[in-house]
């Protein structure tokens, strides 16, 4: 008997939503029935030609919303940028789940375990559109999302005892085309006297305190408290990445910790190292291969896990790209077939790249 294809739309198509396309297209039990962007210079064009696949899918952008829920998609994968605009992608996941479109989507992120991270009252309109609609949403991606729940997890397993469990990623951002992430929210080219978006008081822990919290509620560990921790590095001297100019003098490295405390110490810890040039700020932890995502269990016994990233192109941010956009698509199904409601990484089964193999 032939599996029916769960009909999906791919709703933005940036850096993360031009391979969400290309990976619903790999997946034979998906068909893609519709693609939502910002832009009306992408209004029109059709899927293939926004992948990059160098041929046509036979589906054509819209900018209207309500075209979207009107198309009656069991899935919608939500990829547009929400970390400057979280009000407004709020809105239109309650538009979408209202309307009876169960979402995966990398974004708001607090949303992957929002329990203790956020007020409930932040996410009341997103519940209560799930409700209403009889549908799903699963935030996730690879950090947050697999790097930090699926892979700490697994490792858990194994142990005896666990005195800690950090999660870490090491990377260079250099080659990441996103200058409004690169300057305006992480502050990198800014003065060290600035101060981001990305380290406003209490934002890492709202971008990040859902790893810790989730983490937390698999392991039965009750938290104490969750603090912050930051510190940066300048540049001697002048370069140019993908993004643009970063003059010397200004912010080229970060290195930054969401803390989960108890009893007065850290036992779970998500921890980020993100530098646009290999050379700065030596003493910091370095990467395996070009980049990597790290997974440190203190205990009995130590367990050190590395998941390096390399994209076919030779680049690991496209890498961790690609990543984030598969665990979305790939995850389809298992949302689909979920219960209506907010859910989280430890609501769905093992997720896996089910006809996938060539």
């Amino acid at each position: 008997m032939t599996q029916a294809r769960h009909r999906v739309v791919v709703w933005g198509t940036g850096n993360v939503g031009r391979h969400a396309l290309a990976g619903v297209a790999a997946r034979p039990d998906l068909e893609l029935v519709g693609v939502w962007v910002s832009g009306g210079a992408k209004a029109g064009r059709d899927a293939g030609e926004l992948a990059g696949l160098g041929r046509e899918l036979g589906v054509r952008a819209t900018t209207d919303r309500h075209a979207v829920v009107a198309l009656a998609p069991d899935c919608v994968v939500h990829t547009a940028m929400a970390d400057h605009r979280i009000s407004e992608a709020l809105d239109d996941l309650a538009l979408l789940l209202r309307g009876g479109c169960n979402v995966v989507s990398s974004g708001p992120v607090f949303l992957q375990f929002p329990y203790g991270v956020v007020p409930p009252e932040t996410i009341a309109p997103v519940r209560q559109a799930a409700e209403a609609g009889g549908a799903s949403l699963w935030v996730n991606g690879v950090d947050p999302g697999f790097a930090n729940d699926a892979l700490p997890l697994a490792l858990s397993g194994i142990c005896e005892r666990i005195d800690e469990l950090r999660c870490v990623e090491v990377l260079n951002y250099a080659t990441y085309d996103q200058p409004m992430v690169i300057f305006d929210i992480m502050g990198f080219g800014k003065k060290p006297s600035d101060v981001p978006m990305l380290l406003q008081p209490g934002v890492l822990t709202m971008a990040w305190g859902s790893v810790v919290r989730q983490l937390a509620d698999a392991l039965g560990v009750e938290l104490d408290d969750v603090e912050e921790f930051h510190e940066r590095e300048v540049t001697p001297d002048t370069f140019t990445i993908a993004s643009g100019t970063v003059e010397s003098g200004t912010v080229a490295a970060l290195h930054f910790e969401v803390r989960g405390m108890r009893g007065g110490r850290a036992v779970i810890v998500l921890e980020h190292v993100t530098r646009l040039r290999d050379d700065l700020a030596p003493r910091w932890p370095q990467p395996a291969g070009q980049g990597c995502y790290r997974v440190v269990v203190s205990g009995e016994p130590n367990y050190t896990l590395d998941l390096q990233l390399l994209g076919s192109d030779g680049d690991h941010n496209t890498a961790g790209l690609k990543a984030t956009a598969m665990r979305l698509v790939n995850a389809v199904p298992a949302v689909v077939a979920a219960p209506p409601g907010l859910l989280s990484a430890l609501d769905l089964p093992l997720v896996t790249g089910r006809g996938l193999v060539s």
